[in-house]
């Protein structure tokens, strides 16, 4: 069916349409020109639309078109921050330009993205710094702070997302004065906030937009009733991420944060009338304490953990820990609300401790009905976190709430036509479904592999050999190979074995190792095409786009199954199997597949590009599941030992 809207968009593709005239590189892409038509279609009939598009599709270009075409308010929502800026700083300016509409645009992010001037200020005082380093941080942030327009602490180069800085001159919901604030008028995350409701598109994050459906604290919750079209790219990430943030926090991190601020705030302003000292350290000893409960046996924590709630709670060993963190957050409660008069900074704090109080009493008790309870434990902090199993509920409230279109697309939302993986813990069985394949040439272009005599990841020596062979593929094409791991624990025994097998066979191979250094400067080292071999676990899988030759090999260590005994997977296969389902073939066979193709699409990122995927897994050749999960892939051509891996490795080299 035709329409005004989708006649315009498949102009604007058209081998002489907007898009060629203003960038000449450009070529109209049948599976570009399906997506957008039915994103346009979507658009006009305020309709919902999951849409897979494979690497290559373009898909970007097919959902922004027509959103700039449409002349309707849309919201458009991505996986990362990084991820925004890269929307809305490249892709949309470029479009604006060659389609000639008068668009207003806007970016929003969270608190924690923008500047807070009184906080700041306050900072300058009374701010505890760990090192020289942070100090250096704080009074780059106080020379930028007085140019900048946005606040947006992005615009610092350099400036890391995990620096103690951060939190210190930035605000969150619980520390905000609001009105109440001097610098409310100056105020950055409003200045965000108002562009945003007075922008026709306007750039999010997933984790802004469920936060903010939790806790209404964004300005999301007051800009999605005003859009009539919502576009969630990186769909594949939306479950995940509205079941972290959908639930109840209480975390280790939040009660220092008052702690701090308590302190800061008793001194400068109401100094000798509470002891503020002895509050902030009943504060601090009942976080280490609660975290320490949490930890266990733990001693040495690398990135996050998740433990299963159950075995932590056991034995009411988790009472004491909760009642002492009650009783400090009620403390410093009481001890904010007696100098209330002084200032609204106390008012604030006297909430933040009573809500760490109450929540601190919730997780004493017993987990409500459909929802599950677990603690993400870091090298920093214990979350303790209580969650709905999956977003259904809370989008079927939204998308009854008001017609406007629902569109969301990713390049990997399922394994079938109905895109079940995705949709069905979405709640969006009943949305148009698409899927659109790749247009890149993947049977001449790349090869795949499952070598078949090669330990079973269940045995102790199944990481020395993804190590060894790595060596050997890399040496080949001289580095340019990355090694995806599925758990972080790994990593260093593969990547020792890499380097020992590289030595023996006389080969100069630089083993880039996640956790070593920043993610940004890993990729950076690696993408410079020198001989380098990355081994990175979950945060390489997605998000990394390396075209051309500087990567041509990536090597899987074992199928990505769902460990079994996190504890949102033991819920979810609790019930499937209430529900009468198979588990193992519903749950973990589909994530593994989704979770493949994530790792697969770092291979092939342009047309010209050539490369070899490897997969050391045996399972995936001997069981009956291997089948579904070699179909899963896209269509490279097989290969059937490591002699023809090689050959296809120095055909490649010598083309370089």
């Amino acid at each position: 069916m035709s329409s005004d809207l989708a006649d315009r968009v498949a102009a604007a593709f058209d081998s002489d349409g907007a898009l060629a005239r203003h960038d000449p590189s450009f070529l109209p892409r049948e599976p570009q020109d399906r997506l957008a038509a039915a994103v346009a279609r979507a658009v006009e009939e305020r309709g919902t639309l999951v849409a897979e598009a494979g690497t290559g599709v373009g898909k970007t270009f097919a959902y922004l078109v027509p959103l700039l075409l449409s002349d309707r308010r849309a919201l458009v929502s991505t996986a990362t921050k990084s991820l925004q800026d890269q929307l809305f700083l490249r892709d949309l300016p470029r479009l604006v330009l060659a389609l000639g509409v008068p668009v207003r645009m806007a970016l929003l992010k969270g608190r924690s993205s923008y500047l807070c001037r009184h906080r700041l200020m306050q900072a300058r005082s009374t701010a505890e710094l760990p090192d020289r380093f942070a100090v250096r941080q704080l009074a780059r942030v106080e020379s930028w702070a007085q140019a900048t327009r946005s606040g947006d602490l992005a615009e610092i180069e350099g400036l890391d997302e995990r620096s103690p800085v951060i939190p210190i001159v930035t605000s969150t919901r619980e520390n905000c004065l609001g009105t109440d604030c001097p610098e409310h008028r100056n105020c950055h995350v409003m200045q965000a906030r108002r562009d945003a409701m007075a922008a026709d598109l306007v750039v999010v994050n997933h984790h802004l937009f469920f936060a903010d459906m939790a806790l209404r604290d964004s300005g999301v919750a007051e800009l999605l009733p005003t859009v009539d079209a919502a576009v969630f790219d990186e769909a594949h990430q939306l479950v995940e991420t509205g079941v972290q943030f959908l639930g109840t926090t209480l975390g280790t991190a939040q009660v220092l944060d008052i702690g701090r601020d308590l302190l800061a705030a008793g001194l400068a302003q109401a100094r000798g009338l509470m002891p503020w000292h002895e509050l902030q350290a009943g504060l601090e000893k009942a976080a280490r304490e609660l975290r320490l409960a949490c930890a266990g046996a733990l001693r040495e924590v690398r990135g996050i953990i998740k433990l299963r709630w159950d075995e932590r709670a056991r034995d009411g060993r988790l009472d004491a820990p909760l009642a002492a963190l009650s009783e400090a957050a009620s403390a410093a409660a009481d001890a904010a609300a007696g100098v209330a008069a002084v200032g609204p900074d106390f008012v604030r704090l006297q909430e933040r401790a009573r809500a760490v109080a109450d929540l601190a009493a919730r997780f004493a008790e017993e987990a409500a009905d459909g929802r599950v309870r677990w603690i993400d434990l870091s090298p920093q902090q214990a979350r303790l976190v209580e969650s709905p199993l999956d977003i259904r509920e809370m989008l079927a409230e939204q998308r009854q709430a008001a017609p406007r279109a629902w569109i969301f697309t990713s390049a990997t939302l399922g394994e079938d036509d109905d895109l079940a993986w995705f949709s069905a813990a979405a709640g969006l069985e009943d949305a148009t479904k698409l899927r659109v394949g790749s247009p890149f040439d993947y049977p001449n272009h790349a090869r795949a592999w499952i070598p078949a005599r090669f330990p079973k990841p269940s045995e102790a020596e199944h990481p020395a050999a993804v190590g060894s062979l790595a060596a050997r593929l890399a040496s080949a094409l001289d580095g340019r190979t990355f090694v995806l791991t599925t758990t972080l624990r790994v990593l260093p025994q593969i990547a020792e074995a890499l380097r020992t097998e590289a030595e023996w066979q006389g080969r100069a191979l630089e083993v880039l190792v996640q956790g070593t250094q920043p993610r940004r400067a890993l990729l950076q080292r690696f993408g410079d095409g020198r001989g380098s071999v990355l081994v990175g676990s979950q945060s390489f899988w997605e998000g990394i786009d390396i075209p051309g030759d500087a990567l041509q090999c990536v090597i899987i260590d074992k199928l990505p199954f769902p460990p079994p005994n996190d504890p949102l997977v033991e819920a979810r296969v609790r019930q499937l199997r209430a529900e009468g389902r198979d588990p193992f073939e519903q749950y973990f066979v589909a994530e593994a597949a989704v979770a493949l193709k994530q790792g697969a699409g770092r291979l092939i990122r342009t047309e010209s590009d050539r490369g070899l995927l490897v997969v050391c897994d045996p399972r995936m050749r001997q069981m009956g599941y291997g089948k579904r999960l070699r179909s899963a892939l896209p269509p490279m051509g097989w290969i059937g030992s490591e002699e023809e891996a090689l050959d296809w490795l120095q055909t490649l080299a010598a083309d370089h």
